[in-house]
């Protein structure tokens, strides 16, 4: 296990079941049909953590290019490394949404509806006014960043043993999926809360090979802008205050 191997592993089980539950819920036929936003926002939350904690131990589990550009900004992550990190998001991504696509084929060929189907890969607005959606993904990746510069890991003052077990295990993994839980809930209703360009960009990229309808492209550059900027102004607020 690599870092680069961890975030592949760590991308492609978020996607598998965060893109997983939006096909549960809205593919015909599935016995998750109809199921509603608070399942997916709920399974999005629980697909973080999973992915948190595959990856989480070897390369940190940031699972999202904005998560790597905001700690490279504030000096907590390496520049050499985004790249690297960047690329086996990107791939992760892709193969989790394929393996959507997989597991549901039945049920994306009993579907008539395009924009169901593309759903299960990346987001869409709810209300199509591309100022408003992108001040959306802005806000949405700014609460994301900023509030995962303040998640503090355990931390011992005093010397301990040499094979004390210090933290909560894969529970540490916890507050991050709450996070993303919270902005589902609050501020996902608009745009589908991308927040992460690489869970947007990959997928939409499969649907195209895969599916017949309409990746959408006019909007694609939305949840890539609106997390960049959203991202850099976490970085800039959170090096002003400290």
């Amino acid at each position: 296990m690599t870092p680069f191997i961890a975030e592949i592993l760590g991308t492609m089980l978020m996607i598998l079941l965060g893109n997983g539950v939006v096909a549960n819920v809205v593919l015909k036929g599935t016995k998750g049909n109809n199921s509603g936003w608070i399942v997916i926002t709920t399974a999005w939350a629980f697909a973080v953590f999973v992915g948190v904690v595959v990856a989480g131990p070897v390369s940190g589990a940031h699972l999202n290019p904005i998560v790597t550009l905001g700690l490279a900004l504030v000096g907590k992550f390496a520049w050499s490394q985004v790249t690297t990190y960047v690329l086996a998001q990107m791939i992760g991504a892709m193969i989790g949404a394929f393996l959507v696509w997989l597991s549901h084929k039945d049920h994306f060929a009993a579907t008539d509806d395009e924009g169901a189907k593309l759903a299960c890969f990346s987001t869409g607005p709810a209300i199509r006014n591309y100022s408003s959606n992108l001040i959306s993904e802005i806000i949405g990746t700014f609460v994301l960043i900023f509030v995962i510069f303040y998640l503090a890991g355990p931390d011992v003052s005093i010397a301990v043993a040499a094979d004390a077990k210090i933290g909560l295990g894969s529970i540490g993994a916890l507050p991050v999926a709450i996070l993303v839980w919270a902005i589902g809930l609050s501020l996902g209703g608009t745009t589908g809360y991308a927040i992460n360009p690489a869970r947007d960009l990959g997928p939409r990229i499969v649907h195209s090979l895969l599916m017949k309808g309409s990746s959408d492209w006019s909007y694609a550059w939305v949840p890539i802008v609106g997390p960049i900027i959203g991202s850099s102004l976490a970085a800039l607020s959170y090096l002003m205050l400290i």
